[in-house]
């Protein structure tokens, strides 16, 4: 008699208690043959995705849930970065309610579009409160990268020449090294479509329309993709760089680093215009062609200067270099550059000068290259220059440079 009447205080207990529980106030029970609590299972791999997402991890109850149970559990990044990979969180608590049997535990993975390893988190039942923690206490997430960087895709140089650091007598001011996965927009701007009204075709008969997505950043290089696709009117699609109004120079030594597309009709350039040409125009601002390639020509670039007062006065004054075999300009990375100082410009591939330019070259026209220039990177297509694509033009092909460096003198 003196054993029922115990079992019966036992269960008014267990349901006052029931009706009184709350999350975060659970009351643990007298031991009544408390229920096994685990994960559902060991591991799970998903892919990463470009998009966040939220995945639920499950736990499991095994035997008769008579009251509120709280699962205590840690999360550990091992080879995942929290707050960079999935949402940052070191510990939580999730609750069963009387009779349910399983629950989820939600955690967010964050997506992005970056290569990288596959990565492991680790979630931890740590404590199981009015249930008994077995086996599995551990639950692994297998975050399996599903991104390609673009050089996959494409055939990066694994040659070249690479540029000093440092020369005597110069400090380096500015490096643009492309890290990441978007340009910088303090720095850099896009020029989109087909330079309509004003300066249809960009001036030279271009065949491409301009677009941001042809631009790429990837494994520390910009990539420019030449595509053949109609868009606003235009056969194919590249993109077109400036730092115009943010970041412009006078005077000093510009290396740039960089792998030019092979084929009729490209033309890359590395370029630079005077600040002035909003108020002046061009050719008066004054035009610096650091490189500038013909994609049926590949063991030649140019380097040439425009000038002139007006645009029926418009000279400018050019200079070829031609590959010696070591590095091509297709294959392998080449560091095309300028030593600019006052009255002088000098052309240089790989430290090698081949051009250079002083007021005596402009035959009376006045010299616009003492005053601050901008920065222009773009892989035309089609155009005076390189003439249009022909039937043996492989597209896509891709424009890659790898960095910019500007050294001052002091």
């Amino acid at each position: 008699m003196k054993t029922s009447v115990n079992i019966i205080i036992f269960f008014v207990l267990a349901l006052l208690l029931q009706g009184c529980f709350k999350e975060g106030e659970i009351t643990e029970l007298p031991d009544y043959n408390a229920p096994q609590i685990s994960f559902s299972s060991g591991s799970i791999s998903i892919p990463e995705g470009n998009k966040d997402t939220t995945i639920q991890i499950g736990i499991q109850l095994k035997g008769e849930n008579r009251t509120q149970v709280m699962v205590k559990y840690q999360v550990n990044g091992l080879t995942a970065t929290a707050g960079s990979d999935y949402e940052a969180i070191t510990e939580g608590k999730i609750f069963m309610k009387p009779g349910e049997l399983s629950v989820s535990i939600p955690i967010k993975i964050f997506g992005d579009a970056v290569k990288e390893t596959d990565e492991k988190i680790e979630m931890v039942i740590i404590q199981g409160l009015n249930a008994t923690v077995v086996e599995p206490t551990r639950f692994t997430i297998n975050l399996v990268n599903d991104d390609f960087s673009l050089i996959d895709k494409i055939n990066i140089p694994k040659t070249g020449y690479i540029s000093p650091d440092a020369y005597a007598g110069f400090t380096k001011v500015w490096e643009e090294g492309f890290q990441g996965t978007n340009l910088n927009s303090a720095v850099w701007n896009y020029e989109l479509g087909d330079g309509c009204p004003g300066n249809c075709n960009w001036g030279n008969n271009e065949l491409q329309f301009y677009q941001e997505k042809n631009a790429q950043l990837s494994d520390g290089y910009l990539i420019i993709e030449g595509k053949k696709e109609t868009v606003g009117g235009k056969n194919y699609t590249s993109s077109r760089l400036t730092t115009q109004r943010k970041k412009s120079f006078k005077y000093g030594r510009i290396d740039i680093r960089a792998a030019v597309p092979e084929g009729k009709g490209y033309w890359p350039a590395l370029w630079m215009l005077g600040d002035n040409i909003p108020q002046v125009s061009w050719p008066s601002c004054g035009e610096i062609d650091i490189m500038e390639a013909s994609g049926d020509k590949i063991n030649r670039v140019v380097g040439t200067a425009h000038f002139g007062a007006t645009l029926a006065q418009h000279r400018f004054r050019t200079g070829a270099n031609f590959s010696t075999g070591e590095y091509d300009y297709n294959t392998s990375f080449n560091v095309f550059s300028i030593v600019w100082e006052e009255n002088k410009i000098q052309w240089l591939v790989n430290n090698v000068p081949y051009h250079q330019l002083t007021p005596a070259d402009l035959n009376g026209q006045p010299y616009p290259f003492n005053q601050p220039f901008f920065f222009i990177i773009n892989l035309a297509i089609g155009g005076n220059f390189p003439g249009s694509p022909d039937a043996r033009t492989v597209f896509p092909r891709w424009f890659v440079v790898d960095y910019i460096k500007v050294f001052q003198k002091g």
